[in-house]
């Protein structure tokens, strides 16, 4: 799946450190589909070569507003012309500053200000640099002109120094690209979701546990996060990155058992739609040991088992109504071994939930691709194997119309 297939963009340059990290970004954006045209400040040339930015993508690069390689001489006005967006990284206080007012002295900053396209900026500068009020000032104005910033965040810093100032690392920034040029579907609203497995102890070093990887319920986040909501998402234990953290439009709880997770859930259930993604554990240990269990025999411990708090029921069971609509429309997921339409069918019925999700988990647990069964009030829809991403996209706008 390529994202930003067919997108034009024009990556901009300006004079830091953190352009050791440009080339990267460029590699990944046309990993994504995207077609690459670099500009380059003067200064960004002390830091990075025209010959590996052309290397890279392909195209030539432009580094003067004088450049008669192009037919009419306008530099300026031809790439932003044919650009769906315009990004910078990185960007420096100095370029922040002068494109905050307006000023237009070299290539790089004239076409901003002769674009008709979106301005994304990476700021990467010393922490203080970031933190001086001038660079403030920049930042409102930008702001305020609709230019979106991307970052900075807070880290080690070339200088020695640890602070507020880095770039977002390449893949960071290209994931929020990418979200940028999704729809918008979900604007304004509230998604909690739970993903990942739970671990239920028997004692303090073993425990009862599932193959899920977490990956389904962590895209479906990033697709939420990317059409616009603000995103809570509880996970069970998995080894997975935050998705879009650096937008922070999402707050990530990590739980272990089954009634942390409901607990988590619970308290956060102020929410427009509630995915139940993760494969929680339906019974756990009555009286886990408290020290680890020696085998002193070929018997096997005798272990009493006691029912889990169901964390979709209840929160099917708080559903209120906002306009004539479910809130929290609570959307369940079903991982099946056999018979998944009328395994799905019947959970949907006893959870009393609008829509439920199915899918064969000993055939997607772990894997990046998945194909569903959607079942509602309307009848069932399925989606064809495909990336887990890809899914969820297609779920977030099929619910979208929903609510």
């Amino acid at each position: 799946m390529q994202s930003l297939l067919n997108k034009k963009i024009v990556l901009g340059i300006s004079g830091g450190i953190a352009a050791y990290k440009t080339p990267e970004l460029a590699r990944l954006l046309m990993q994504e589909g995207a077609s690459v045209q670099v500009v380059m400040t003067e200064s960004a040339q002390q830091f990075v070569t025209p010959v590996t930015m052309q290397a890279l993508t392909g195209n030539p690069v432009y580094t003067s507003q004088w450049d008669s390689s192009i037919s009419n001489n306008m530099a300026h006005i031809e790439l932003s012309r044919s650009a769906d967006i315009i990004l910078i990284a990185p960007t420096s206080a100095d370029l922040m500053a002068k494109l905050s007012l307006g000023l237009a002295d070299d290539l790089l900053s004239t076409l901003c200000l002769a674009r008709d396209c979106p301005l994304l900026l990476a700021p990467a500068m010393n922490r203080q640099m970031w933190e001086h009020a001038a660079t403030k000032r920049s930042v409102e104005r930008l702001e305020k002109d609709g230019v979106n910033l991307l970052g900075p965040a807070s880290g080690f810093q070339a200088c020695g120094e640890v602070g507020m100032g880095r770039m977002l690392e390449p893949t960071e920034i290209c994931e929020q690209l990418v979200s940028f040029f999704q729809k918008k579907v979900l604007a304004g609203k509230k998604v909690l979701i739970t993903a990942g497995p739970t671990f239920e102890a028997i004692d303090p070093v073993r425990g009862i546990t599932n193959h899920s990887s977490g990956k389904m319920g962590f895209a479906i986040a990033r697709a939420a996060v990317e059409a616009g909501a603000q995103v809570h998402l509880i996970a069970g234990p998995c080894d997975l990155e935050t998705p879009l953290a650096a937008t922070g439009k999402i707050t990530r709880t990590d739980v272990v058992s089954a009634k942390e997770m409901h607990a988590a859930t619970i308290q956060a259930s102020d929410s427009d739609i509630f995915f139940a993604v993760a494969a929680v554990a339906d019974w756990s240990v009555a009286k886990p040991a408290k020290e680890k269990i020696k085998r002193q025999s070929q018997k096997a411990p005798d272990l009493a088992f006691v029912a889990n708090p169901d964390i979709l029921l209840d929160m099917a069971k708080s559903v209120k109504t906002k306009a004539g609509k479910p809130y929290p429309y609570c959307v369940g997921f079903a991982a099946e071994s056999t018979n998944l339409e009328a395994h799905a069918k019947e959970k949907l019925q006893r959870k009393g939930i609008p829509m439920i999700v199915g899918n064969i988990g000993p055939e997607t647990f772990g894997s990046d691709l998945n194909q569903l069964l959607i079942i509602d009030a309307q009848g069932s829809k399925k989606l064809a194997k495909a990336e887990k991403l890809q899914l969820a996209r297609q779920l977030i706008e099929l619910i979208a119309k929903k609510i």
